[in-house]
């Protein structure tokens, strides 16, 4: 799926839906994301993991956006797990803004994974 200023691959690992996000994530995308996002997490599934290693950008709409991903998921019990990698252009904003202090992050798809299963 492609968007302004970024592309979106969808897909299915077990229980979890995995998004790999490419660009850049900002006011003019930023709602449109956060519904694809929410449209791909069948009922039947544990968890979204939002690969953002490939996000260069991300500003305060993008914030907000994985916020009310985040509430939306816990509203259907499912759970929801960045991947930010360590060299990611992102971590330090997710960082500052305490993202990562509520919603889970973890530096590998696999790492991701893993965590569901404990």
């Amino acid at each position: 799926m492609t968007l302004p200023l970024a592309d979106i691959h969808f897909e299915s690992v077990d229980d979890a839906v995995i998004a790999h996000i490419h660009g850049e994530v900002d006011m003019s995308n930023a709602e449109q994301l956060g519904a694809a996002l929410g449209s791909q997490v069948p009922t039947d599934a544990r968890a979204l993991v939002l690969d953002l290693t490939g996000v260069g950008y991300l500003d305060s709409a993008g914030i907000r956006m994985i916020y009310n991903l985040r509430n939306r998921l816990d509203d259907r019990g499912h759970q929801l797990t960045l991947v930010l990698g360590p060299e990611a252009a992102i971590a330090e904003t997710l960082r500052i803004a305490g993202v990562t202090r509520s919603v889970a992050a973890v530096e590998t798809v696999e790492a991701a994974l893993d965590s569901l299963e404990a």
